[in-house]
């Protein structure tokens, strides 16, 4: 069976129904965030949104509602909530990306989703990395880059070539 791909317009939709079914505040991050904010033509296989509250209920009402959307339940991930908690002010850096009945739906501050991105920073993160640099220069949205650069130049060093080419590279879009 093909993987099924999540563009804008299924971003957007299952964020709608999101806002509508779910109950109090989420997280998108990840490639569905890049691609309902700053990168229209980015796709995903997998939607990171997470509750607020970190709760097995949550997890529970997001499957369920991937289950009515006739979305594979692996393609609603909250793994990412491990690492959204792991910085300190997350909750600092949310923004309102769509106000339901029932729920609220964020996504990150340009310096959140920066830092979500720094440990892994697999060639996808870094094109997204990449473009929302692009972005916020061109639609004035800061970025606390001396955080980002900070961390980034902290990180345990690593034997693998290919991603300490990426960091430079990150490390000098900054």
């Amino acid at each position: 069976m093909p993987i099924q791909r999540f563009d804008r317009a299924r971003v957007e939709a299952l964020i709608a129904r999101a806002s509508e079914r779910l109950a109090g505040g989420w997280l998108l991050v990840g490639g569905g965030a890049a691609a309902i904010w700053f990168a229209p033509a980015r796709t995903t296989e997998d939607l990171d949104l997470i509750g607020l509250a970190g709760t097995q209920d949550e997890r529970l009402a997001l499957m369920e509602l991937a289950a009515e959307a006739s979305i594979p339940i692996e393609a609603v991930n909250s793994a990412a909530a491990y690492f959204v908690r792991k910085i300190d002010d997350w909750r600092d850096h949310l923004v309102e990306l769509a106000r339901g009945a029932n729920a609220t739906i964020y996504r990150p501050t340009a310096t959140l989703f920066l830092l979500l991105k720094l440990a892994r920073l697999s060639e996808a993160d870094l094109e997204d990395c990449l473009a929302l640099l692009l972005y916020c220069a061109t639609h004035g949205e800061k970025i606390d880059r001396e955080r980002v650069r900070t961390r980034l130049v902290t990180l345990p060093e690593t034997d693998d070539d290919a991603l300490r080419t990426r960091r430079e590279a990150l490390l000098a879009a900054l």
